[in-house]
């Protein structure tokens, strides 16, 4: 019986203080299938040394709606990591 292993490429976006502390807006991440937005975030945390400094549980949106880090993720989608937001 052979196994196939199947992998997703997920498109993760930074905003505000998030990019400038990672050095980049936006990036690719290839994890392998199934995976969700967490598995996501832990890819790119180790695909990325200064990604390590994000918070464990950052606001997360998965392609424009609000995500929880056991959303799970299809090959293809957005994942936009925001910092903690105030207002006025």
């Amino acid at each position: 019986m052979s196994v196939s292993t199947r992998s997703l490429t997920v498109r993760v976006v930074l905003f505000a203080r998030y990019a400038e502390v990672v050095g980049t807006e936006a990036c690719c991440v290839e994890l392998p299938a199934p995976a969700t937005v967490g598995d996501v975030l832990a890819a790119f945390k180790a695909d990325l040394p200064a990604a390590r400094d994000l918070p464990d549980r950052p606001l997360c949106a998965c392609n424009h709606r609000q995500a929880s880090l056991d959303d799970p993720v299809g090959d293809g989608d957005e994942i936009a990591l925001f910092p903690p937001l105030a207002g006025g």
